[in-house]
């Protein structure tokens, strides 16, 4: 195609290419969004995983111990004399000076008191429990993804309160320097005006900046460079409709780390029965066939096969006590095992209460937004007449900023409160 028509189709579609990209450029990423994000590129997930790879290995390489083994041998041999045996007052060799061998042998375990069984199911309840720590990293990860999220909301939203104060402070600075050149009000108002508007400026430089750090923050956990456009979008969460028991019966059935406890402690309860079965009779099945290169052997190839019983009947205590140490493991990881269900029970409490409170803010702040607005209409409206003073006027922005904030304030709280909930009962 010649380099004219390239050109025409470039421009021709340039256009809805446009069209059709602005949309997806522009759009607001999600909680869920970012959640796939942070878990495709997080390295502590990645090191979890890593660890469930080689708790895998482990599993394989206990139930090998079931498959026969096979082994191959190979040597070239060099003595100073050949061998001989002294018979009837001389010497009959029976071996050269120099020789060539080989061997193949296979063997299985027949009866191992346990050993291989037991090792096999450590090795799986090991598995399971790295299984279940990768689904607690996530949610881990998903929590601290979550909280960054939401101080990104609430520095946007800092923001445009900040931007809010400054902007109504203008317009009363500009009101209070039309009354003061006209005569009405003293030097005095125009300079505590300008001063506020200084001060307002000033938070909002600041609020400005916490914005900037909360999305560097948010980028860093996603991956992506910390300068990063960030546009999210805005969450809309509902608590559990369930109460507190059934909340907490939930999370105690739910959350991965007791689920994990309890997978290591069948571990160590099998990886105990395993050492004191390898002390037990264990028997095996082996053959193999041989060549040793002897011109004094009748034959120099030969086929073997055997079975062999092994019995440690003592060893001075040591099996004992190993396996007894490995089972006070696990009986400690009981005992954090069921300390862990009443700090759960305790964190499902906290967490509810805490949503219940900071719904009630939401609602308490929201009603207090408009009495703000209609009093600082009032006090500007006073201040113009001469009943009030211009205190009264900055005193009342400053109440409906601060309203403002403890509004936005007890919106993310609760945004928070019920993300942490569901954190508690493993639900993100």
């Amino acid at each position: 195609m010649d380099s004219p028509r390239l050109r025409y189709y470039f421009f021709f579609l340039l256009p809805i290419i446009t069209l059709v990209a602005l949309p997806f450029s522009s759009r607001s990423e999600t909680l869920e969004e970012a959640w796939k994000t942070a878990a495709a590129v997080d390295h502590g997930l990645r090191s979890v995983y890593k660890t469930t790879k080689a708790a895998m290995q482990n599993l394989k390489s206990a139930k090998a111990g079931r498959l026969p083994g096979f082994s191959l041998e190979s040597g070239y041999r060099l003595f100073d004399n050949e061998t001989a045996l002294i018979a009837a007052g001389s010497e009959l060799p029976t071996g050269e000076d120099k020789s060539f061998s080989y061997k193949a042998t296979s063997s299985i375990n027949l009866f191992t008191s346990g050993r291989i069984s037991h090792g096999i199911d450590a090795a799986e309840f090991s598995l399971e429990a790295a299984r279940i720590d990768e689904k607690r990293a996530l949610q881990d990860l998903k929590m601290e993804v979550a909280e960054t999220y939401v101080t990104v909301l609430r520095m946007e939203h800092g923001v445009a309160v900040a931007k809010s104060h400054v902007e109504s402070l203008k317009s009363h600075a500009r009101d209070v320097e039309n009354m003061h050149s006209q005569g009405f009000v003293a030097s005095n108002d125009l300079l505590a005006a300008r001063v506020a508007l200084a001060d307002a400026r000033q938070q909002a430089l600041q609020a400005e900046n916490r914005l900037d750090i909360a999305r560097s923050d948010y980028n860093r956990l996603l991956g992506r460079t910390l300068t990063s456009e960030v546009k999210l979008s805005e969450l809309e969460l509902e608590p559990p409709a369930e109460g507190l028991a059934a909340l907490t019966e939930q999370a105690l059935k739910q959350r991965s780390e007791l689920k994990s406890l309890s997978r290591n402690i069948e571990a160590l309860r099998h990886q105990a029965a395993m050492i004191r079965a390898a002390y037990g009779p264990q028997v095996t099945l082996s053959g193999g066939y041989s060549y040793i290169e002897n011109s004094y052997q009748v034959n120099e190839k030969v086929w073997s096969a055997m079975i062999g019983v092994r019995w440690n009947l003592f060893d001075g205590g040591t099996a004992y006590h190993k396996s007894i140490a490995v089972e006070r493991r696990a009986d400690s990881l009981f005992e954090r095992y069921n300390d862990l269900k009443l700090a759960i029970a305790l964190q499902m409490r906290q967490a509810w209460l805490n949503v219940i409170e900071s719904r009630r803010r939401v609602e308490v702040t929201r009603k207090a937004l408009a009495q703000a607005e209609e009093n600082l209409k009032v006090a500007k409206d006073r201040y113009q007449e001469g009943l009030d003073t211009n205190t009264v006027v900055l005193d009342a922005e400053t109440l409906r900023t601060k309203s403002y904030g403890n509004h936005d304030n007890a919106v993310h709280d609760a945004m928070l409160a019920i993300l942490r909930l569901r954190r508690v009962m493993n639900g993100l």
